[in-house]
């Protein structure tokens, strides 16, 4: 057997770059290449490694441990989880700096490999800096954290390891049903150690994502189901998108007269003006496609998870009779509210139960119901996301304003606090690739960096970022990697002067205005201050500029598509109006005990919500 004799880290970086995907018709690498910061737990092994490694696996300089893997996971859900990239860190807060990130790729099946230093495998030198103790288990270390947010986790503590721990790390970041974070922890000894390992270990091999099939007496059952249904709504999830099946669900859709709602992973699967397009769905959904859901008989959920905010907390499918079935390729969700499980690619599932279906199509008077219904509500979003002239305009009428400007070729990136929520109701998508919110983790802070990963995903495409004041001000320094990375970005910040959305929440149930907007936040009597946004983002390398208005954001952004670099483009607006036609109950537990009335009549509403509960 011929071996060739490296280090644990040489062989783990050269292992990477030997792998190659079937992507859009071509074999091309697996991985785009690794972000890295650098400290004593992975410069010395990891780091040389990858210096000599650079044409074949490149290194990216990032300033953010937990950032640095939200723009890796963006940039594998930008590629349909079809490629996907690398994220190392240092040990102890390096580390745990990325745990959140974890939660988030875990939260929303996505594929990233992550490689934090250890501590020594040896435990020679012990404690190291930046080492915890744990006094009754010395095997454990921070690294720990990443056991329960991912999805598969190792701690290599020999070279040869490496051999049979790897392709299982690929198998689960490519596994349609199981896709999430991958984790090997790297003790920083270990890195540096030799082995001889077998030169057929690096041999190049070509990844084909696997389509499970459907069982054929689930296919049968749900055949049947559909065919009882006279007013079907097909929900559409990120699962969708992940299978590449839009042009197979917008097929389907138009040949037997079915209804689509978008959850916020799916949204993009169908133009907004494709005839069976009824938007968004649950929480933060459209009239049409919420009230289409009241009334439905049946309910095929194709890709999604079901989660809260896509069924109104249990409570948005009213009906007794309703049948839902769930279309799956993760048997954990398509079992999910007791529901008749096709377990199954979505590609794969939506042709075989078109095939079974033959010419079985909706009632005509419910496709001329969601027609009318989506006609409404095309109406009402016209109207809020027109501009008004407001000094402090609407997070709606700045959403108007971006998607006017986009275009067919840009994409929206956002996550967290309450403009997801106008962006799933109002963003008027051009198709697949013109929407991307992180919702399933919520997670604040991942916008800028997201949209560093699209746009390094799809770089032909121009990338809107909207973030608030909040979001920017935890997590911001991507702006600068972008500058440097020459991966443009156009930025708007809406500052509302602090989390507007939890503030409209804390009132929802009776709560007073507290430690959410600046203004009732603790502060030196001068208040808070105000913070200059586009001053900042200069300093960082960005063009920025602030405006007041619509007008002037409307200008500005035509100003920032004809930037080569990322432009930042500021405006004040006003925290408290959200959009309220369409949207479902969302279950936010309120306190049976409270002096407030405010609070005392919130409880009365939501044990009254809490009676329309499916259990």
């Amino acid at each position: 057997m011929s071996t060739i004799r490296l280090t644990m880290a040489q062989a783990l970086v050269k292992y990477l770059a030997a792998q190659r995907i079937e992507h859009d018709g071509a074999e091309v690498a697996l991985f785009e290449g690794v972000f890295a910061i650098f400290g004593h737990g992975n410069v010395a092994g990891l780091g040389e490694a990858l210096y000599h490694a650079q044409e074949d696996l490149p290194t990216f300089r990032a300033h953010n441990e937990q950032t640095m893997a939200h723009a890796a996971i963006a940039f594998a859900k930008a590629n349909g989880r079809r490629r996907m990239m690398v994220a190392t860190s240092s040990i102890g807060p390096g580390a745990t700096n990325m745990v959140t990130a974890a939660g988030l790729a875990h939260a929303n099946r996505l594929p990233v490999l992550l490689l934090p230093g250890d501590t020594f495998a040896t435990r020679a030198p012990d404690p190291v800096l930046q080492q915890l103790e744990h006094f009754g288990d010395p095997s454990i270390t921070v690294n720990d954290c990443f056991r329960p947010v991912s999805r598969y986790f190792d701690r290599i503590t020999r070279p040869e390891q490496l051999m049979t721990s790897l392709p299982q790390a690929l198998a689960t970041l490519l596994d349609p049903e199981h896709c999430g974070p991958a984790t090997l922890a790297l003790p920083q000894d270990v890195q540096t150690f030799a082995y001889d390992y077998p030169v057929s270990f690096f041999a190049p091999r070509v990844h084909r994502i696997r389509r499970p099939q459907p069982d054929s007496r689930e296919l049968e059952e749900a055949i049947a189901a559909l065919i009882r249904a006279e007013r079907p709504l097909l929900i559409a999830g990120g699962g969708v998108h992940y299978a590449g099946a839009c042009e197979r669900l917008a097929e389907f859709a138009r040949a037997h007269g079915v209804p689509v709602a978008e959850t916020q992973a799916g949204k993009g699967v169908l133009p907004d003006d494709h005839p069976c397009a009824v938007g968004a769905i649950g929480v933060t959904g459209s009239a049409a496609a919420n009230r289409l859901a009241e009334q439905a008989d049946l309910i095929l959920a194709v890709g999604t998870r079901l989660q809260d905010f896509t069924t109104g907390s249990r409570a948005l499918f009213e009906r007794d009779d309703l049948a839902l079935v769930t279309l799956n390729v993760g048997r954990f969700d398509s079992l999910k509210h007791h529901a008749l499980p096709l377990t199954a690619d979505a590609e794969d599932g939506l042709a075989k139960l078109a095939d079974g279906l033959g010419d079985w199509r909706a009632s005509d008077a419910w496709r001329e119901q969601a027609g009318s219904l989506k006609r409404d509500w095309d109406e009402v979003v016209t109207r809020v996301t027109s501009d008004e002239g407001r000094d402090l305009p609407t997070d709606a009428q700045v959403i108007g304003a971006v998607n006017r400007q986009a275009g067919e070729d840009g994409t929206v990136v956002c996550a967290a606090g309450g403009l997801p929520g106008e962006l799933h109701k109002l963003w008027q998508c051009a198709g697949p690739g013109s929407y991307h919110v992180e919702y399933g983790y919520s997670c604040m802070g991942y916008e800028i960096a997201g949209g560093l990963g699209v746009k390094m995903a799809r770089p032909e495409r121009e990338v809107f970022v909207m973030v608030g004041d909040g979001s920017y001000l935890m997590h911001n320094s991507e702006l600068a990697t972008s500058v440097m990375l020459g991966h443009k970005l156009v930025v708007v910040v809406l500052d509302n002067r602090g989390f507007g959305c939890i503030n409209r929440l804390q009132q929802a149930t009776g709560g007073a205005g507290f430690n959410n907007l600046l203004e009732d936040c603790r502060t030196v009597p001068e208040g808070a201050p105000k913070t200059d946004f586009a001053a900042h983002a200069r300093a960082l390398g960005c063009q920025a500029e602030r405006v007041r208005g619509i007008a002037e954001l409307e200008q500005a952004l035509q100003r920032a598509r004809q930037s080569s670099t990322t432009y930042v483009i500021a405006l004040d607006t006003d925290p408290l109006p959200s959009t309220d036609e369409g949207g479902a109950w969302w279950e936010v537990a309120v306190p049976e005990v409270s002096s407030r009335e405010q609070v005392q009549k919130a409880y009365q509403g939501y044990l009254e919500a809490k009676g329309h509960q499916h259990r």
